[in-house]
């Protein structure tokens, strides 16, 4: 989207092979990075983090921690130290900061609930700080399902749904707050372009759902019975601690800054996102 916009795009990769953008290698496990690429830039995206998909070993929580916290301090503090600083960063967080929530309607201002993913989000965003310090203009877009036809939970979903096994989770009370991919990309350039917006925005859509009405609603769109549900102990059973916290958990966000701001949404009704997505 950037590029179709005309903007010049530098690549924060960690493998020098086979690319043809102008590139910034960089390491967050060794604490390398190439300063002389970055400097002179308008803005910085920042949405790199090992997947928190599968069950979640004490191994994998740590890669999932450490992923998201050692790599954005490297890179607030490599910015903060540039000569030609950027004016903005937009770094990912995750509505998983605000944990269990049931059917309480979360804003921005919302305080930080409990839980492994609420832990991380809040370490995450924190190590922002160096470059808020350096007078860098820091955004932390809590992200909430991306829906996507080429990755994440929405391309998971989809075959079991096709063979028409799909079905809730639990009880489908619980609340999933949800975002389509182009406005994900939308929204992080509005963060971009708007010079007073700052600190934490939801990025979800102004309508979350329950599980349910999404299981009923990705049903009717595939033309697919969504009979099967997969019960609580079932999905602790298969996930741990993953599912309670991502499949079970109930997060009701909303974007209070995104629509303050005049984000003009392109998708604010779920059956047309997942009409268009599939």
């Amino acid at each position: 989207m950037l590029t179709e916009k005309g903007h010049e795009i530098t690549i924060l990769t960690r493998s020098k092979s086979g690319s043809s953008e102008k590139i910034a290698v960089w390491n967050p496990s060794t604490g390398d990075i190439e300063t002389d690429n970055l400097e002179g830039h308008d803005a910085v995206v920042h949405l790199a983090g090992e997947s928190i998909m599968g069950r979640w070993t004490e191994e994998k929580k740590i890669e999932i921690e450490n992923s998201r916290v050692i790599g954005t301090r490297l890179l607030a503090e490599t910015l903060a130290g540039l000569k030609s600083k950027p004016s903005v960063i937009v770094s990912a967080s995750a509505t998983g900061y605000y944990g269990n929530r049931g059917e309480e309607l979360l804003t921005e201002d919302s305080q930080e609930g409990d839980g492994f993913l609420a832990d991380v989000s809040a370490k995450w965003e924190d190590a922002l700080k160096p470059a808020v310090d350096a007078g860098i203009r820091a955004v932390t877009v809590r992200l909430g399902i991306v829906l996507s036809s080429e990755g994440g939970a929405l391309e998971q979903m989809l075959l079991p749904f096709k063979l028409g096994v799909g079905g809730r989770i639990g009880d489908g009370e619980q609340y999933w707050s949800w975002i389509a991919i182009d406005d994900v990309a939308g929204a992080i350039y509005h963060c971009i372009i708007n010079e007073g917006i700052s600190g934490p925005v939801n990025l979800v859509s102004p309508n979350p759902v329950t599980n349910k009405e999404f299981t009923d609603t990705l049903g009717d769109v595939l033309g697919r019975p969504t009979i099967l549900p997969l019960p609580a102990f079932a999905a602790r059973g298969l996930f741990g601690e993953m599912a309670e916290e991502l499949m079970l958990a109930s997060t009701r966000v909303v974007p209070e800054k995104l629509l303050e701001s005049d984000y003009k949404f392109q998708y604010t009704d779920l059956k047309d996102a997942l009409n268009d997505l599939t």
